[in-house]
């Protein structure tokens, strides 16, 4: 069964590189009116010019950017039907210490993680409701059930708490015809910050790490796009509430 959003509007974060960019072209391609935000105004304006999409420089750990990005697709489109968060990510951080880590250091892990997903759901919902329909999609991680291979303390807390926030959010939408789930990515090299992180484990690191996954081969942004858009999609309508790993097995 093909899926189709011809006459959908989706909105993307995380939308200038890897994962978000994967999910916003496979929409694209299958017909949705596109619109894309990230925190790099040139990332996310090329992405948009190369897949016939809107782009949105934002920073969605401010509840007002949030609010105004939503308010300003649904002035244009007369409505938002798809919504996936895919912005996130570890901030440049490493793994270190409990006793090394700075309130910043936490905080702005969350604010990129979790605030943003609470954010742009608080401002999609009574869009959707009114519509009696929608889809949320929120791309948590591996490390949002159980220990993170980053080391970052933040990171797993946050992806955890974006799948409480996702399984929260498909019990009070699903009487108004909105379903919410979570895409959870194994390992995949998708941006500067995953490269860097498969550099430090080193050759013998890497080998472990490909050895633990069943099917032997890390994941591709392309494998989360497919995930996605079986969750946004038709066929997925009475699917809410759950977290799906894409991890080739390892979990």
């Amino acid at each position: 069964m093909q899926n189709r959003f011809d006459g959908r509007v989706a909105l993307v974060t995380g939308a200038a590189q890897g994962i978000g960019r994967a999910i916003a072209l496979a929409l694209a391609e299958a017909g949705a009116s596109v619109h894309l935000a990230d925190i790099d105004a040139a990332g996310v304006s090329a992405t948009a010019a190369e897949i016939g999409a809107s782009a949105h420089a934002v920073d969605l750990g401010s509840a007002e950017a949030a609010q105004a990005l939503i308010r300003d697709i649904v002035a244009t489109e007369d409505g938002l039907d798809l919504l996936v968060h895919a912005a996130g990510g570890v901030r440049g951080q490493v793994g270190r210490p409990i006793e090394e880590i700075s309130e910043e250091d936490w905080r702005v892990i969350f604010a990129a993680n979790v605030d943003a997903a609470f954010f742009l759901a608080r401002a999609a919902a009574p869009v959707m409701r009114k519509a009696r329909y929608g889809r949320i999609v929120t791309i948590s991680s591996g490390a949002g059930l159980r220990p993170s291979l980053t080391g970052i303390q933040a990171y797993a807390s946050a992806k955890h708490a974006l799948v409480g926030l996702t399984k929260q959010l498909a019990w009070e939408l699903g009487p108004h015809g909105i379903t919410v789930n979570s895409v959870a990515p194994g390992f995949v090299r998708s941006n500067p910050a995953t490269e860097r992180q498969w550099e430090s484990y080193g050759p013998e690191g890497q080998k472990r790490l490909v050895e633990s996954i069943h099917t032997r081969r890390l994941g591709t942004p392309q494998d989360i796009a497919h995930a996605a858009l079986f969750f946004l999609g038709e066929p997925a309508g009475w699917v809410t509430g759950q977290v799906l790993s894409v991890d080739g097995g390892r979990s």
